[in-house]
């Protein structure tokens, strides 16, 4: 391909590719760069969160690139302080390389294995010295580090930061250094990480990588980044009548948010289907297309088939109505308030009474915990009363 050609593949769905100027300068080499991408083992599962960005991974690799799966064991011993509010609690040498392995595994559901080199950062940190640590240490000051958006609100609003927090967007950094990389991907919560390779790079008198920073993916909310900690992901790992259920429970304006960053479709393929849904498609078509093509991408084509088979079977089970009221809350609405605002049940009380008796249902499957926090989709009270609720 020439140069344009692979850029129109490369910018889907991106945030910034910096310097775009450098960047096509190393494309025009017309060697294979050298791209790396970092994952801390911080929980044993990936979701479609973390494939945005393996799928760029994806792309670069079909058109030649060669690509550096880095396993932060080392830094996720410190932990990435990028977003949050807090110190995070360090994670054991056992927990980290425990999960490791998983991402090992999950991975290769998408990357080819055997053009993927698989390193930890383990290999060349722990070589480090104290001296070397005090160099690195000395490559920026104070002033630089607190220019990243969440020290400094922590550091304006008297939150504590540890020294060790400073350490990892540099030892992130050296990553690109000893890896001596042309292209750095991530998130675009990890610029500040990723412009801070450059830098070292520079330091140490190497070619200084360009980056490519990708969305962050909302969850099932549609509000936050999807996170298993707030329950509002797509596991990787996930059966596929749970995966199919979930994606299927997505409003319809997340529905293109999720085509847009998830979906290998042309995007004049994505820009007809909206044209079809603006007709009068049944949007709930248009989101079986979806949920097929991610469920193929984890699974085989029967799998993909008894899967969704198994979703109109349950919901024409159900007997769902063809019109059924719609409601719209803010996300953290708890399931007895949102079963009594959509007038599902007389009172909150009813409201978890009825889930303890086990006739609350979300698209078809049972809600058992009462704190449950409402995602978008079709809730059924007993045998006759449903309602499609959106969170916004």
């Amino acid at each position: 391909m020439n140069i344009d050609q692979q850029l129109e593949i490369i910018s889907r769905g991106v945030d910034e590719i910096l310097p775009l100027d450098e960047f096509k300068e190393k494309l025009k080499t017309g060697k294979p760069l050298k791209v790396k991408a970092g994952f801390d083992p911080t929980a044993p599962d990936l979701h479609l969160g973390h494939t945005v960005l393996i799928n760029k991974l994806k792309q670069l690799q079909n058109l030649g690139h060669e690509i550096y799966f880095v396993v932060g064991d080392f830094t996720a011993m410190i932990g990435d302080p990028a977003g949050k509010s807090a110190t995070r609690v360090p994670l054991s040498k056992k927990q980290v390389l425990e999960n490791a392995k998983t991402y090992q595994t999950q991975i290769f559901k998408i990357l080819d294995k055997k053009k993927t080199n698989v390193v930890f950062n383990s290999n060349w940190l722990n070589k480090l010295s104290s001296a070397d640590m005090v160099k690195l240490a000395a490559k920026q000051t104070v002033a630089r580090m607190l220019e990243r958006d969440d020290f400094s609100k922590r550091y304006q609003n008297n939150q504590p930061i540890s020294i060790h927090e400073f350490l990892y967007p540099l030892l992130q950094g050296y990553d690109s250094v000893a890896l001596e990389s042309d292209l750095e991907l991530g998130g675009s919560d990890q610029k500040f990480n990723l412009l801070m390779g450059r830098e070292l790079q520079k330091n140490y008198g190497k070619s200084m990588q360009a980056i490519l920073t990708m969305p962050i993916l909302e969850g099932l909310d549609g509000v936050a980044k999807m996170l298993k900690s707030l329950n509002n992901y797509i596991g990787i790992d996930d059966p596929p009548d749970a995966m199919f259920g979930k994606i299927m429970s997505i409003s319809d304006n997340l529905m293109w948010r999720y085509f847009e960053l998830l979906s290998f479709k042309p995007l004049q393929e994505i820009k007809d289907l909206k044209k079809q849904m603006a007709a009068g498609k049944n949007p709930r078509d248009i989101k079986f297309i979806l949920a097929e093509e991610m469920i193929a991408r984890f699974y085989n084509a029967d799998e993909t088939k008894q899967a969704q088979q198994n979703f109109i079977n349950q919901f024409s089970k159900n007997k769902i109505p063809d019109n059924i009221p719609e409601f719209e809350f803010l996300s953290g609405i708890k399931i007895a308030n949102a079963l009594k605002d959509a007038d599902l049940v007389a009172s909150t009380s009813d409201g978890y009474r009825m889930i303890k008796q086990g006739a609350v249902k979300l698209d078809g499957k049972k809600i058992e915990n009462k704190e449950f926090k409402v995602i978008s989709g079709i809730y059924q009270v007993g045998k006759r009363k449903f309602a499609k609720i959106s969170i916004i």
